[in-house]
């Protein structure tokens, strides 16, 4: 059976076959997995397998390349739904959930997934920087780097799932859960802990008075 969220014109023995290896490598990570019991799971033959795709990393790196394919599609459709400018960054980190839940954070905690973070934090720092340009205080760090935080604070979502469902009183990849969850989500980014104000005066006390910025930062 496939994953929801396949594009109609995706079913083809190639999206099968990458479909199948992202419950695969969900359910047994990525070095217990093999191509074999990816090629079961698909319902095809290993040599197909490897007609397609190569070596198991090839695969690894297809998958990993469609769910960055994936967020861009959702990214399209909230800007399209949403007010220019505007922040809907809960929408574009959803998009790590769902049927991709056991693959995603299998990755991340193996140290994997770099182009589904880094494509996360790509989108989301256009929309710092759309943000930004109605800001009253100038941000002294690059949309970048606030964009690579959030998109680290979005997916652990994803490695700590059993304990935010607890935490919330419901599966958090559930219909009811992931709705509880953008409800949360808005709140926190709609009502910051401080104020600009409160922000600065503990910047100041920071050694030298600001943080030590790295490479990337908007001038």
């Amino acid at each position: 059976m496939s994953l929801p969220g396949l594009d109609p014109e995706d079913l083809t023995a190639r999206a099968r076959i990458r479909d199948a290896a992202l419950r695969h490598f969900g359910e047994h990570g990525f070095d217990r997995a093999t191509i074999r019991g990816i090629a079961e799971t698909a319902g095809v033959s290993s040599g197909l397998v490897r007609h397609h795709f190569g070596a198991k990393e090839a695969l690894r790196d297809a998958c990993d390349a469609y769910l960055a394919k994936v967020l861009n599609g959702i990214n399209d459709d909230v800007r399209a739904d949403s007010a220019p400018g505007s922040v809907n960054y809960v929408g574009v980190a959803g998009a790590a959930f769902g049927p991709y839940q056991r693959y995603v954070a299998r990755a991340l905690v193996e140290g994997r997934a770099a182009p589904l973070f880094d494509k996360l934090a790509e989108l989301g720092a256009q929309w710092l920087a759309e943000a930004d340009r109605k800001r009253s205080d100038p941000p002294e760090v690059s949309p970048a780097q606030r964009a690579t935080v959030s998109a680290a604070m979005a997916l652990s979502i994803a490695v700590m799932h059993e304990h935010v469902s607890r935490g919330l009183g419901v599966d958090v990849f559930s219909p009811q859960g992931e709705d509880v969850l953008a409800r949360v989500l808005l709140d926190l980014y709609s009502h910051p802990l401080l104020s600009p104000e409160e922000a600065a005066a503990i910047r100041s006390r920071l050694p030298g008075g600001n943080p030590v910025l790295g490479e990337g930062i908007d001038d």
